[in-house]
């Protein structure tokens, strides 16, 4: 029934600075981009899509604060993306956790400039789909 991740998409209040933002994090400018309205990116190993939506578009109005699924992305250094992440202007969310008693899962997240929740993770599981070890 659900096949994989497809697309993420963030609100942001002033999509320009947001769109920005996420280039310069991200390395690379959107592909696809609806002025005024929506930029899309491809982000990671299988070019999953990060979509930047102006918040007049949010379900309900724009959001209050942080809050919703937090989606997390497997990073190759937590320490280093959470201190990239926090010097570009996010918040702390959630501190790095380990999880699952030393099983080498991870997660951190942060609050962006937009008020949007960015989780990032060491998942090994992650890397064994990667690598092909894990087919399921």
């Amino acid at each position: 029934m659900l096949r994989g991740f497809a697309t993420l998409t963030l609100y942001a209040a002033d999509l320009e600075a947001a769109e920005r933002w996420y280039a310069d994090l991200l390395g690379v400018e959107p592909y696809y981009e609806i002025p005024g309205a929506y930029a899309e990116f491809r982000v990671g190993d299988y070019r999953h899509e990060l979509g930047l939506i102006d918040a007049c578009f949010a379900p309900g109005g724009a959001p209050g604060g942080p809050g919703g699924a937090i989606m997390y992305w497997h990073v190759d250094d937590l320490r280093a993306t959470v201190d990239r992440l926090l010097a570009m202007g996010a918040r702390e969310h959630e501190p790095i956790t380990a999880r699952g008693e030393g099983t080498g899962f991870v997660t951190a997240s942060v609050v962006d400039p937009f008020g949007n929740v960015l989780g990032v993770m060491s998942n090994p599981h992650y890397l064994e789909v990667l690598t092909g070890k894990d087919r399921a």
